[in-house]
Parts: structure tokens; sequence; C-alpha cells
């Protein structure tokens, strides 16, 4: 469901409503108790139904008994301000729901607390200015205050009550699309879900990146970080280079000789790194011997070179499936245009929706590929999941894994041939065209889920951490504007 900014207050007021009707307390104390429970009202009710609501409200931190009573209680014919500690007439003083007085004399006071606050981003949970007192202020009161001086901080401080539906709140976040289309989109059942919003914009609702389903957020935010640091850029270094014995810069071999010379003017033997004289032939060098094979050197660089090899292979596939995918993202109005074109000719088939159709399961399909290369190279052959699988069942997994992604990688191949393929060839064979797409969208919806499962289970035996990836569904759909049970998911 899609919060705008007109229906945001609505949605706020509502569940505020629910609260207050069922607990009868004031709207700053339902405000209180639903921000600390992420503006989770069922949590809310089974927390007070297990715990009590004295205990509940000790623990967010509100009066015992926040009832709608009356606004103040009867004051004495004088009370001490607690700002400047003067005593006061009743009529001149303003009592909190702690029971604490304020002077109206100390409007300044009261002006300054409230507005430093605000500005330091405390506007959800205002507190009585009196000495270790954590009642939450009456809104009405902390709006009287500041329309008195400060409209700049009563507006922030609206507006910061308005947001906390969406900043405090589990189940809303803002749409990440830039520039902000100003949507918050709501979900219920879980965060694990890949949306697309009203502005087009599709993205994970758990990690706000973009769609990375069949990889869980975690593998996403791994993979993204080992392609944007120079981790293989050290690999590279290491497997094609060695540091020089007197200022370790590395020194690449590019001819050859085995004595380098690096530009510090130092010699050394480029097979076991040892600095040496520049006397030398091409069969020795000249007082230098290192016969002696050094295991532990050599294993270190074939490691590195082997490790950078393996990452520029997952590297590469995944790559090349993103390029085809920000292509194909461009097929829509090409397609559409397609259609309306065929539309004007006396063809067999008059309905053109199983075209678009593949389209959409080519988007979905295209992206869960690409995401897979990632997985297979963090799931296999990488020392993240050592502790959890063992080597053996770990290559039978391998196999099983590149066998189903296989498959399907083919069927995304050939989905892409027929939904790019030329008006001309169309038309020779309309109907035939249609059942291969027709076809080939529903096998490759299958293997799609298929893979989804696998990756799944294959998660499931991981025991160190916790992975979760967003449900399977062919669906292509946007998020409503109208309230709906769940957020639109594709």
């Amino acid at each position: 469901q899609v919060i705008t900014a007109e229906s945001l207050a609505l949605a706020q007021q509502q569940d505020l409503q629910r609260v207050m009707d069922m607990f009868g307390v004031k709207i700053q104390h339902a405000r209180a108790l639903l921000i600390h429970y992420r503006w989770n009202v069922e949590v809310l009710f089974s927390y007070m139904a297990e715990a009590g609501r004295d205990a509940v409200f000790r623990r967010v931190g509100l009066p015992a008994l926040a009832e709608n009573q009356p606004a103040s209680q009867p004051l004495p014919s004088t009370v001490t301000c607690g700002i400047c500690f003067d005593d006061v007439p009743q009529a001149d003083a303003t009592q909190m729901d702690c029971g604490h007085a304020f002077c109206n004399d100390c409007k300044a006071g009261w002006l300054e607390n409230f507005t430093v606050k605000i500005m330091e981003g405390e506007s959800r949970k205002l507190k009585c200015m009196a000495f270790k007192c954590a009642t939450i202020c009456d809104e009405e009161k902390v709006r009287a205050v500041l329309a008195f001086r400060n409209s700049e901080a009563l507006a922030r401080y609206e507006r910061c009550l308005l947001e906390s539906y969406i900043e405090d709140n589990a189940a809303v976040k803002w749409c990440p699309s830039v520039p902000h289309c100003g949507n918050a989109i709501k979900v219920e059942g879980g965060p694990y879900w890949e949306i697309e919003c009203l502005c087009s914009h599709q993205f994970c609702f758990n990690c706000l990146k973009l769609p990375h389903s069949p990889l869980s957020c975690s593998l996403w935010e791994l993979w993204e970080r080992k392609c944007k640091d120079d981790s293989e850029t050290n690999h590279w270094i290491t497997s094609h280079t060695k540091s020089c014995p007197k200022c370790s810069k590395p020194v690449e071999k590019n001819e050859g000789c085995n004595l380098m010379t690096c530009r510090c003017g130092q010699h050394f033997c480029w097979k076991c790194g040892t600095a040496t004289g520049a006397a030398h032939s091409y069969e020795h060098i000249v007082g230098h011997s290192c016969g002696r094979y050094k295991e532990e050197a050599e294993t270190r660089a074939a490691d590195a070179k082997r490790t950078l090899s393996r990452y520029l292979h997952y590297y590469k596939l995944w790559r090349a499936h993103m390029d085809s995918l920000k292509f194909e993202e461009k097929q829509e109005q090409l397609v559409q245009e397609k259609i309306e074109r065929l539309e004007q000719r006396d063809l067999i088939v008059k309905d053109y929706t199983w075209l678009k159709s593949g389209l959409q399961m080519l988007y979905k399909a295209r992206r869960a590929v690409s995401c897979s290369y990632p997985f297979a190279f963090f799931m296999f052959g990488n020392d993240l999941f050592k502790d959890d699988i063992s080597p053996e069942q770990n290559a039978m997994n391998q196999v099983l894994f590149e066998d189903q992604q296989q498959q399907f990688e083919e069927q995304v191949e050939r989905l892409s041939m027929l939904i790019e393929m030329p008006e001309e060839v169309l038309e020779q064979d309309i109907s035939g065209v249609r059942f291969k797409v027709l076809s080939v969208t529903a096998l490759t919806d299958r293997l799609c889920c298929r893979l989804y499962e696998l990756i799944e289970d294959l998660l499931g035996s991981v025991i160190s951490a916790t992975h979760h990836i967003a449900p399977y569904s062919s669906q292509v759909e946007r998020v409503s504007a109208e309230p709906a049970s769940k957020a639109a998911w594709f």
C-alpha cells in the first residue's frame, strides 16, 4: 500500500484512534506507545494482554494511570514553578500530567527547552522539564508554547509527529527513488519483499536497494562491497608482481630475465625476491643461488591468482547479465510500438498480452540469473560458509546448482530472442511465435521458481547466520494507493 502525503495523516490517525479507544489514553500517550512498538498495533495489544497495562506504561515511560481525565488536577492556591522556583498563583501556572507545574512567566524557558529538543530530533518524545522526570508532555501544551514565539519549531514539531508514522514504523518505509517521489510504502507479512512504487522505482523493502533476489540482503551487501573495493586489485598485485626488497614497491616482470631492477636502483632475483648485485647472465646471477623451493611464497601467490581468477569468472557473468537487463528494460516502449503496428495489420492473432507477459517474465528471470552468480561465488569455494557445510556436501550442492542454473539460463536467452524477434519474422508465423513465447515463458517461470527453492534450501543449511530472500512470484504488480493486505511484489 502506498502512503502519499495526503493519506499519511489519515493512516496515522486511524492507528492512534484504535489505541486511544482501546486503552482510554490521550493522544500523546497513544503515540508514545505506538512509537515504542514501531507502530505495530497488534504487537502492542499482545504486550498489554501478557504484561499488563502498568508494566507496559512503565516500560515506555508513561504515567501508570494515563486515563483520559481532565487535563489538569485541581491546584492549590499557589504552586512552585519548576523553572524559576517562585511561588505563583494557581491561575498563572500550567500543570503537566505528571503533576509538575510551571509558571506562565517562564514561557521563554519552556520555549528554549522545547526548541532545543526539537532541533535535536527529539520531537517524538518531548518530556517534562522537571529534573529526572520522564513523562511525555501533552502535545497541546507544547503547541501552545511554540506558537507563542517560534512558528518554525512548531512546524518542525508537527512534521516530525506526522512522519513518525514512517520513521518509527517497521512496516512503512520511504520510497528510495532519486529524486524522491514523496511516497511511502506499507507492507504486511515481513520486510522481505521486492516492490515497485507508483513512481515505477523498484527496490528491496528490507535494505532499500535495487531488487537482488534470489540473493539475500547480507550477501548482496557483501557483493557490492567486493565489487567496489580494491581487494581484487591487491590479489592481482600479489599474483603478478613481487616486492622490491629495498623500497617494498611492487615490481612487474616484463622481460624474460630473472634479474629485476627496481626504480629505486635495487637489483633482486625474480624467482626468490632476494637482493642481488647487477652482474648476471641469462643462466644465473653472479654470487646468487636460489635453487631451494620456497613452498609458502609460491603457495601464497598461487592462491591469490586462483582467487582473482574465480572472482573475475563470476563477476564477468554477473555483469554481462546486468548489462543485458539494462538493454531489455528499454524494450518496453519498443515492444508496445511493435504491438500497435501488428494490431493494425490483418493477422490471425488479435491479442498480444502474451508478448507483454513474456517481457515482464524476462525482466524477472534476467535479474534472477544475474544474481545467481554472486550467490554461487559466496556459496561454493568461498570461506564464508566453510564451518556450516562440509567440502564434500558443498561439491555435490554446486553440481546440482550449476545444472539448474544452466537450464534456467538457456531458457532466459531463448525468451530474450523471442521477445526481440523482428516484426517481419513475427508476421510470417504469428501463431507459432505466440505458442513458443507462451511455452518458453511458462517454462522460464517454473525454472526460476525451482532455482529460488534450491537457493532457499541451500541457505537453510547455513547455521552460522540467517539469510532471507524475497518470496518468488512471477507477478509484476505496482503497489496500490488503496488499502491492501499486502504490498505488491514481483
